[in-house]
């Protein structure tokens, strides 16, 4: 049995003890405005920014239209995203963990990989934006050196857990919202910002693409935001769990993107620098905000990172994950998006949209299933003991009928998808819209509902009507 050391009791923050396992509702020191502050603070980044600049750079929207795609596009990713954290107070256990119950202990590991692979590209992303934006105020920094830096830092952070990086995320959303809205305001009042760039225009590519945008950009919180609502008290329930992770990423990412809108309209080539060049030496300290907050900001996707890597580890090893195993962890998935970042500083934004596109396209899948499980199938009843067991206790090794979906699911977008690889046969009879998600939301959770329904109990995972014991057995982790 591992005890925590006394002298993590009596510091800022308690050392982290049970990575991937079940938080005791002894341990559960989360709040509602703690949670709200770790997903305000996760979107009050450059990243945020170059992403809202996409709209009005990239696709050419006007600032009205830039404005309303990336509104609509957050209110809606964001449902998906906070009914994945609602799941998180009941269940205590990690959100890619759970994908155990609905494709088998070694199938759910094949998600947790999807998902280990977007936070670390998650992480390096960070890091390049973070390094470009202090390069605007200072030039001759070493870029690669700066990377590291700023690595480190978020390594650190991880390497405590939790318990440091909620506390850093308060006070991180309190500094960076400030300098957020200071910087919006004062562009608000220039004209030479405002006033609508003569190509600007409106166009169904544009809105629908970055409607998308918005879209992937909620949901590819999905798969870790139970990594933090696990935190909550039980009896702080599902509501408090969903609210305070829809209304931390709607407000945060709407705001922190339509400064990117104004940015990217001032700036097409480089919106960072359109800071400095409209704001002077206000522009020149939100950079240094910007960059240096990223860098603790950061630690969060690491952080779930190694939760995903902890989980595949465990599912193909016969490993006892340990205090030990998870720092490991932490410094080798560090070290690999660091390497990442240190080479992906060329072409970063093209990169990064075909990024942001790959990712809608294999998470939407696994959402629709997730949800359909978890509220119309088993209806939050899961034994959490067997997700643990090498067998996958009722749960199997792998789960035909969540698998069989998500490959229908993946198949009925291809027809839709846009990307800068591939663009399907049905995309350009609809200029280009990118509808795939909408398609393969709903064929996904209509196959998966009619297979469970059509299969035997054994096969589809029949849920368990007993209460889910919140610790697995011995000997199981």
């Amino acid at each position: 049995m591992t005890h925590e050391p006394q002298v993590a009791t009596t510091t800022f923050a308690k050392f982290e003890q049970e990575h991937i396992l079940p938080i005791p509702e002894n341990k559960r020191t989360g709040t509602p405005w703690s949670l709200f502050a770790i997903w305000v603070g996760l979107n009050m980044m450059p990243l945020a920014v170059v992403t809202g600049a996409v709209a009005s750079s990239g696709y050419g929207l006007t600032i009205g239209w830039s404005i309303l795609a990336i509104l609509v596009g957050n209110v809606i990713g964001a449902i998906g995203a906070a009914l994945h954290a609602s799941q998180g107070p009941h269940l205590g256990i990690p959100q890619m963990l759970q994908a155990r119950a609905q494709f088998g202990f070694q199938g759910g590991s094949l998600f947790a990989v999807i998902a280990l692979v977007m936070f670390l590209g998650f992480f390096a992303s960070i890091l390049i934006v973070a390094k470009d934006a202090l390069a605007v105020v200072f030039p001759e920094l070493n870029g690669s050196l700066v990377i590291v830096v700023f690595a480190v830092i978020g390594v650190v952070l991880c390497v405590f857990g939790y318990d440091l990086l909620s506390k850093t995320m308060v006070y991180m959303s309190v500094l960076i919202g400030v300098t957020v809205a200071v910087t919006m305001a004062l562009l608000w009042m220039k004209p030479e910002v405002t006033a609508e760039r003569a190509e600007a225009a409106f166009s169904f590519e544009g809105l629908f693409g970055m409607l998308a945008i918005g879209i992937v950009w909620q949901l590819a919180y999905a798969p870790y935001v139970s990594d933090y609502t696990r935190y909550l008290p039980k009896q702080t329930g599902p509501k408090s769990a969903f609210w305070s992770t829809y209304l931390g990423l709607v407000g945060s990412s709407v705001f922190v993107m339509t400064l990117g809108v104004l940015l990217g309209a001032a700036n097409v080539a480089s919106p960072l620098a359109a800071l400095s060049d409209h704001l002077g030496w206000i522009g020149v300290i939100a950079l240094i905000v910007f960059a240096v907050t990223s860098a603790l900001i950061n630690s969060v996707e690491l952080y779930s990172a190694v939760m995903n890597a902890l989980t595949v580890l465990q599912s193909m090893f016969k490993i006892t994950v340990t205090a030990g195993t998870r720092v490991l962890t932490t410094l080798v998935c560090g070290a690999i998006a660091t390497l990442v970042a240190l080479l992906g500083q060329g072409d970063f934004m093209t990169t990064f949209e075909s990024f942001l596109s790959l990712l809608l396209y294999v998470l939407i899948p696994w959402s629709a299933i997730n949800l359909a499980d978890y509220f119309i199938v088993r209806k939050g009843h899961y034994v959490v003991a067997d997700l643990y067991m090498r067998d996958g206790g009722q749960y199997g090794r792998w789960n035909r009928v969540g698998l069989i979906s998500y490959a229908v699911g993946l198949a009925a977008q291809l027809p839709f998808m846009v990307t800068p690889l591939f663009t399907g046969p049905l995309a350009a009879p609809l200029h280009n819209l990118d509808l795939a998600w909408l398609v393969g939301f709903a064929v996904t959770a209509v196959v998966y509902l009619l297979l469970v329904r059509f299969s035997s109990s054994e096969a589809a995972g029949a849920p368990e009507k007993s209460q889910a014991p919140l610790t697995p057995p011995a000997g199981t982790h």
